[in-house]
């Protein structure tokens, strides 16, 4: 079989093959030479190369490099593979500039995205804290005489909250994340519905342990999803909407569920929790599509219904993220993490750090209840109120913190040629750790001392700024 090639462009994956039988290491010159010496009409192809010209080029002409049209959102993936293996699979089709891929989608569908997953992650760190004026009731109705053990009711929720995006992050580069989004918020409604009626203190921590892990699959993808649809240079605001989920959400959760507590009875704090979950799945199961790249690519392999031919074309696509892959990933992922906090003094440093702060963060929810209705006389839904602090402070946080991080960073990149790195976000940090004690002092000298009201919630906002910014 022979065909005329002389017209007729060849895809990447045949170029690949072609290099590596000619023995050149350049691709470039490869393709260079290619066009200064073109195939004269009549010479014979295999009957393999003609078949794999003509399946890639079938629906998706393959435009040289000078042909390609420049997309605004294009960028470098922020996806967690190496970058050798994005080259590979960019080279085995043109997946950049497809419009399938989600850094291509229209402005308006990725903004949709944002919204949905923004949503999905708000409701999370609202579950976490929202009993949190409820606790003395919580306390009274199942007869918990321990203040250690009633603190635990609301703080066993951040356990399996922290661990579980370990499991859930390798997941949704498996299946995808929008069905593991998908699940585990319906099951973080049932958790969350079960809190309100269980008859035990062991079942409720039991299911408020099972309702973290639900709720922790949002804040492990949702970052994920706006990196897939925005590339680094515009996905900022993107960020910066999603990051409010985890911002405000621990801080507005008790103020809603102190009046619902005072109202109609904590019950009611799960039922909320749990017909928030079941709007997010109404909204959220029709419109949210798939984001990630590798997971797209391979239905779309099965739904061509010619799996055979298309794998001959993808082969590295599927060795990596394919049938038998499964594990090879779920077992990279899972150990990825601790291979980071155990070698890297660095990360070990700021996650002990982050974790101290976050531990600080929950003692203050849990002490709030007792201090401001037995020293101060608030009733169960004004004491809800006394987390308004630390929202300010993180709000006031996010505003002057990533100014003046930008500020720093852009300064020392300035002396450093031009030329940035990680380490110049430090400055920042380590002016924001110097605060949080001086919140924390502020808040216990002033319970302790029962002066007005209004200086212990002061304290929580210098802690909540202080934190905040030395976090991020």
């Amino acid at each position: 079989m022979s065909t005329d090639v002389t017209n007729q462009r060849r895809t990447p994956f045949q170029l690949e093959n072609l290099i590596a039988s000619s023995g050149i290491t350049n691709p470039e010159s490869a393709e260079s030479t290619r066009a200064a010496t073109p195939l004269n009409p009549g010479t014979p192809v295999s009957e393999k190369e003609t078949f794999v010209v003509n399946l890639s080029t079938e629906n998706h002409p393959v435009l040289s490099q000078s042909e390609k049209p420049s997309l605004p959102h294009e960028g470098e993936s922020a996806i967690p593979e190496d970058v050798q293996e994005e080259e590979i699979e960019n080279k085995e089709d043109d997946w950049v500039h497809d419009p399938r891929n989600a850094r291509n989608w229209p402005v308006a569908k990725k903004w949709r995205m944002v919204m949905i997953v923004s949503f999905y992650t708000l409701v999370p760190p609202l579950a976490s804290s929202m009993m949190a004026p409820a606790l003395p009731e919580i306390g009274e109705h199942f007869g918990i005489t321990n203040p250690t053990v009633v603190s635990l009711t609301l703080s066993i929720f951040l356990i399996t909250f922290a661990l579980g995006p370990l499991i859930l992050a390798p997941l949704s580069e498996i299946y995808g994340r929008t069905w593991i989004l998908h699940i585990c918020n319906i099951l973080s409604l049932a958790f969350n519905l079960g809190c309100g009626f269980v008859k035990t203190t062991g079942s409720l921590i039991g299911l408020r342990i099972l309702a973290g892990l639900a709720g922790s699959a949002p804040v492990a993808i949702g970052g994920g999803t706006i990196s897939d649809c925005f590339s680094e240079r515009d996905r900022s605001s993107a960020m910066a909407i999603y990051s409010l989920g985890p911002l405000i959400g621990p801080a507005v959760g008790p103020i809603a569920g102190g009046y619902i507590a005072q109202t109609v009875g904590y019950k009611y704090i799960f039922v909320v929790i749990a017909g928030l979950s079941g709007v997010c799945a109404a909204f959220g199961i029709p419109l949210l599509r798939e984001t990630y790249g590798p997971v797209i690519r391979l239905r779309l392999i099965k739904k061509s219904g010619q799996d055979v031919e298309k794998v001959e074309t993808h082969p590295h696509l599927v060795a990596a993220h394919g049938p038998g892959s499964q594990f090879h990933v779920l077992w990279v992922n899972l150990t990825r993490p601790f291979i980071l906090l155990t070698r890297s003094a660095v990360c070990f440093l700021l996650s002990f750090y982050m974790a101290l702060q976050y531990g600080f963060y929950y003692l203050m929810f849990a002490t709030f209840p007792t201090l401001f209705i037995t020293v101060y006389g608030f009733n169960t839904g004004t004491s809800g109120l006394a987390y308004i602090g630390l929202g300010v402070g993180f709000l006031a946080s996010t505003m002057f913190g990533g100014w003046f991080g930008d500020k720093v960073y852009q300064m020392m990149t300035q002396r450093n040629g031009g030329k940035g790195s990680p380490e110049m976000r430090i400055p920042a940090l380590v002016l924001g750790s110097l605060f949080p004690p001086i919140g924390l002092f502020w808040y216990g000298w002033s319970a302790q001392a029962q002066i007005h009201w209004i200086m212990p919630i002061i304290g929580t906002g210098v802690f909540g700024f202080a934190s905040r910014h030395s976090c991020t």
